[in-house]
């Protein structure tokens, strides 16, 4: 690890930064127009993209790029924050079986991409997240109103409007990776902002799937510490 080294990866809606503390790494989140915390040098910053570049001044050499990533049948218009997440399940979860590897990733979009054990990528879907589904209710319809909390209701059918909307929202989310999930030839990985509600939810009924919301930092540290031989 090299010390003072910070990791900013800037997404959708959120800036995503892997601080190095006394050689461990916290992570945490900004909004876009927040101030750069003042810990963080920018000289010494590594950073990606995968949204549109906030008015800061990063060094273009500084920058991991999609055609850094070494992945069989990898295209170079995947998102980077795909890429490093497929990066760090194929180099860091145990796959005795040889399974493919399916990452969830639950942010701004869902973006599901399945990879073999060998480390080819087979594909993948992209689905509008969980914020982004309730913020697109309440624009294109008339009397819909995104919820202003998020507490997922535990039955199906709902009375409240609010509620049918978490529920509705919610069920297309983990019915969207149900339907593409087998245990058989499967290991599940969830990531991302909303990989916590989420998942909880899935391992009610399949104990193995994995859970680790900073898969794609922990990717972006993992990829520049080999480039730089170091453990």
């Amino acid at each position: 690890m090299v010390e003072d080294i910070n990791f900013l990866l800037v997404g959708n809606s959120r800036l995503h930064w892997a601080e190095n503390l006394n050689n461990n790494y916290s992570f945490f989140h900004t909004k876009r127009n927040n101030k750069i915390p003042q810990t963080i040098n920018l000289d010494n910053l590594i950073w990606a993209a995968v949204g549109k570049l906030p008015n800061l001044f990063l060094k273009e050499e500084n920058e991991i790029k999609t055609q850094d990533i070494k992945l069989k049948n990898l295209p170079e218009y995947f998102g980077i924050d795909r890429a490093l997440g497929c990066l760090e399940a194929l180099n860091n979860v145990e796959n005795p079986y040889q399974k493919d590897l399916l990452i969830a990733d639950c942010g701004t979009t869902l973006s599901l991409t399945k990879l073999t054990a060998h480390g080819s990528i087979v594909g993948g879907q992209i689905i509008p997240g969980f914020l982004t589904q309730l913020r697109s209710m309440e624009k294109y319809t008339k009397n819909l109103k995104a919820p202003k909390t998020y507490e997922i209701p535990s039955q199906n059918f709902l009375v409240k409007t609010e509620d049918s909307m978490l529920k509705g929202v919610s069920n297309a989310l983990i019915g969207a990776i149900n339907l593409s999930f087998d245990p058989a030839k499967d290991i599940l990985i969830i990531c991302g902002g909303d990989s916590e509600f989420i998942g909880s939810r899935l391992k009610q009924k399949n104990k193995e799937i994995i859970i680790t919301p900073n898969l794609v930092m922990q990717g972006m540290i993992s990829h520049f510490n080999s480039l730089n031989k170091l453990l």
